[in-house]
C-alpha cells in the first residue's frame, strides 16, 4: 500500500487556514446547556456472567442528547483500592459498546474504563433522529446535513460531552482524571469532547481520528465513511455542497482542537486511505493543549496496532496520571 497523503515534511507543515463558523461556540454552549437540562444520573447495574474474573462490570445508562439513555460499560479492576483514573472510550463507525470482552486492556492496566455505545450504530442506544431532511444515504456522514441542528453528530458529540459528565459521577471513579479516547470516529468524538468539556477533562487519546478537515477529506479519502459524503455530493448543486459543508464545519474536529487545553496524544498512519494523514495534521497543528504524535509510517488505518497502547500507557504515566498500585 502506497503513502496515501503528502510526504511527511509536508504534512509537518501543514496548516491550512479553516476558520470556524460564525457562533460556533453560541451553538455548541446552547446545544450542551439544553442537554444538561435534563439532568438525571447515571443508573449503574453489575453484571454478573461476564466471564472477567479479574474484572468488575457494570452495565451504565446516562441521560444524553435530550436527556435520552445511552448505554455504557464500566469496567474495574476486582478489588482497586481507591478512585481510580477512568478512561472514556468512545467508538469507531458503525460499532456499540460490544461485548466487556473487547475492552480489557485499560482495567487490566488498573484504569476504570466507561465505554460508551453510539447512538443508531450500536445495539443498545437508538437514534431517534430529528429533521433528518428527505435526502440522505446510506450512514450518519449525512443524516441532518442541511441543517447543523438537525445532524446526527450534534446529538452524538452531545451524548460523548455527557459521558464525561457521567463517568465523574461513577462509583469507583477519580473526578479529577477523566481520559477520553477513541480511534477513527472515536479518534474524532475524543478531540470534541477535549474541545467543549473544558478542565472536566484531563488528557485525550487521539488515535487516526474521523471527523476533520471534512472538505479535504472528502477530496482525498479513498476508502471509509467520507464517501458517504461523496456519494451524496455528487447528486447535488455546488451550492448544496456549500450547504452541506457549512453544516459539517460545527463538527469538525480542527475547530474543537483549537479550543482544547487538556495534554493530547495523536497517531496517524502514513497509509491511510479512510482516514487521510493531512486531515490529522490539520487537527494536531490547531490542538491548543500540551500535544504530541506518533506516526506509523507503513500503517494503514489501523495505525499503531498492537504497537500503539503501550506507547499509550507510557504517555498517561508521564501525565502522571498511572494508577496508583493496589
Amino acid at each position: 500500500m502506497p503513502l496515501t497523503d503528502l510526504p511527511l515534511d509536508a504534512l509537518r507543515d501543514y496548516r491550512p487556514d479553516l476558520p470556524a463558523p460564525a457562533g460556533f461556540d453560541a451553538f455548541w454552549a446552547e446545544t450542551l446547556d439544553e442537554a444538561r437540562e435534563h439532568g438525571g444520573s447515571p443508573a449503574v447495574a453489575p453484571v454478573r456472567d461476564h466471564l472477567l474474573p479479574a474484572l468488575e462490570v457494570h452495565d451504565v445508562r446516562f441521560p444524553g442528547w435530550n436527556g435520552e439513555p445511552v448505554a455504557a460499560w464500566l469496567l474495574l479492576p476486582r478489588g482497586a483500592g481507591g478512585p481510580l483514573p477512568v478512561v472514556v472510550k468512545y467508538m469507531g463507525c458503525s460499532g456499540g459498546r460490544g461485548l466487556p470482552t473487547d475492552h480489557v486492556l485499560m482495567p487490566a492496566a488498573g484504569y476504570a474504563h466507561l465505554v460508551v455505545d453510539s447512538r443508531g450504530q450500536g445495539h443498545d442506544t437508538p437514534d431517534h433522529g430529528t429533521g433528518q431532511g428527505t435526502q440522505w444515504v446510506e450512514g450518519v456522514m449525512t443524516r441532518g446535513i442541511e441543517d447543523p441542528r438537525n445532524h446526527y453528530y450534534r446529538r452524538l458529540v452531545t451524548d460523548c460531552v455527557r459521558a464525561v459528565d457521567a463517568a465523574r459521577a461513577l462509583p469507583g471513579v477519580d473526578p479529577e482524571r477523566v481520559v477520553v479516547s477513541g480511534a477513527s470516529q472515536g479518534g474524532g468524538l475524543a478531540l470534541a469532547v477535549a474541545g467543549l468539556a473544558g478542565d472536566l477533562v484531563r488528557a485525550a487519546l487521539v488515535d487516526v481520528p474521523f471527523l476533520c478537515h471534512y472538505r479535504r477529506g472528502a477530496d482525498v479519502a479513498s476508502d471509509g465513511p467520507y464517501l458517504e459524503l461523496v456519494q451524496y455530493l455528487r447528486r447535488h448543486s455546488q451550492g448544496m455542497a456549500e450547504t452541506a459543508f457549512a453544516t459539517l464545519d460545527h463538527f469538525d474536529g480542527v475547530h474543537f482542537a483549537a479550543r482544547a487545553t487538556a495534554p493530547a496524544l495523536f497517531s496517524v498512519g502514513l497509509m491511510d486511505p479512510v482516514c487521510p494523514p493531512s486531515t490529522v495534521f490539520a487537527a494536531y497543528h490547531r490542538y491548543a493543549g500540551e500535544r504530541d504524535i506518533r506516526v506509523w509510517r507503513y500503517a494503514d488505518h489501523g495505525g499503531g496496532y498492537g504497537a500503539n497502547p503501550p506507547e499509550q500507557l507510557a504517555w498517561l504515566r508521564g501525565q502522571g496520571l498511572a494508577p496508583k498500585p493496589a
